[in-house]
């Protein structure tokens, strides 16, 4: 049995050609994003999420990163160096730091970011009972070329960095959790780590996997940095259901189909102006059966959003986008609360965090989504409405951060 990581390795070595001619004089990891070096962030990451001591496999201007953060005292974590040549691969630059390295420790790459929540992963790790754990983007939107396939328990069956197996569909990101079990296959010759040891893994059914439907952001290459910027600036923003939140919620299968049946609850536009107000984006994301039900279509339900948008602007208030899912109960689509997919497009479109991302909803449908995507989450009730929310959350009463 292993003890949860508190040493995180990240992999920080190469030359980061694909981003010349920033690297030109700095190694990758201290590529500027908003000003500040990208490893500030991942460091201040794993910080959050408990862990202790960070070593840092460095090679090309491994000085640059020395300089800047030292000892990791300012960052408050114990941080360690190995330094190798700058064009030796990965495997070798584990393989000379085992020394250093903790029986079951977390390893990033350093130009990747992904909104970790350790205890999910750690606890997926137990479970799965296997020697190491790469975390993997579902990559349902196309975003990236997979490199893995995941058998029907969600561990991992293939893993290709070549991409040459037919039906590769997720992205491997990092974020890994590695035992010396899984070290013990580090061959002698110079090789990257992920073949050295990710492709024996799953060749073995020895690797498991989690699985996220949340994008990853990353300095890998000059195009991807600005949706990387855009998701470090980490603007404000709420996410909102909207029946029995802006709106008096109607009785079971029956819904809103024309304005003359909105009523608005109370202190939801005062809510919604003290949003603006602040600065925070506004975004709702509603289920909408009504429509698959044949009860309504989408033009009486744009029809009330054009109005309900207007009072809201009205009132001083402004809504960014709205996300709906229009399916029946039983359709089976991933839009639908209490799935998470109506909170996953709104990330993907506005570059959010969503652990930093309230959610507001009244029900447990709502509860579930938040839970799934890793939204702190509140409750609105007859006692606590939207406003009293909203004041709690601008007093700093209300988690911001899951």
């Amino acid at each position: 049995m292993y003890d949860r990581p508190t040493q995180a390795v990240i992999l920080a070595g190469g030359r980061g050609t694909r981003m010349q001619p920033i690297t030109n004089d700095r190694p990758k990891p201290m590529v500027p994003v908003l000003g500040r070096p990208f490893l500030e962030y991942q460091i201040e990451q794993l910080r959050d999420q408990g862990i202790e001591r960070v070593l840092i496999l460095l090679g090309y201007l491994a000085e640059v990163v020395q300089n800047h953060f030292g000892d990791g005292r300012d960052w408050g974590v114990h941080i360690e160096y190995s330094v190798t040549a700058p064009d030796q691969l990965t495997s070798s630059r584990v393989a000379t730091a085992r020394h250093m390295i903790d029986p079951c420790f977390l390893l990033l790459y350093c130009d990747n970011y992904w909104p970790m929540q350790l205890d999910r992963l750690w606890a997926r790790f137990r479970e799965a009972g296997k020697p190491g754990l790469i975390t993997v983007y579902s990559n349902k939107d196309g975003y990236s070329r997979g490199s893995v396939l995941l058998d029907r328990d969600g561990h991992v069956s293939v893993f290709d960095r070549l991409r040459t197996t037919p039906g590769l569909q997720q992205v491997e990101i990092s974020y890994a959790i590695i035992t010396d079990l899984a070290l013990a296959l580090l061959p002698e010759q110079d090789t990257l780590f992920e073949e050295a040891i990710y492709t024996p893994l799953a060749q073995q059914g020895r690797l498991t996997a989690y699985s996220s439907d949340h994008r990853y952001y990353s300095i890998g290459s000059l195009d991807r940095l600005p949706a990387t910027e855009a998701f470090m600036r980490r603007k404000p923003t709420v996410i909102l259901d909207r029946d029995g939140v802006l709106n008096r919620k109607p009785p079971p299968a029956q819904y809103v189909r024309n304005w003359n049946e909105w009523v608005w609850c109370p202190g939801s536009l005062e809510a919604l102006r003290l949003l603006h107000d602040r600065g925070y984006r506004t975004i709702i994301a509603s289920n909408q059966p009504g429509i698959g039900r044949g009860v309504m279509n989408e033009a009486d339900l744009e029809a009330v959003h054009d109005r309900m948008k207007r009072e809201i602007a009205q009132a001083g208030g402004w809504i960014d986008a709205i996300y709906y899912c229009p399916h029946d109960w039983g359709d089976g689509c991933e839009c639908r609360k209490p799935k998470p997919g109506l909170l996953y497009q709104a990330q993907r479109d506005f570059h959010l965090d969503l652990t930093r991302t309230l959610f507001v909803g009244d029900d447990e449908r709502d509860a579930a989504a938040a839970a799934a995507a890793g939204c702190p989450f509140r409750r609105v009730t007859d006692a606590c409405s939207l406003l009293d929310l909203t004041r709690q959350l601008l007093e700093g009463k209300a988690p911001a951060y899951a």
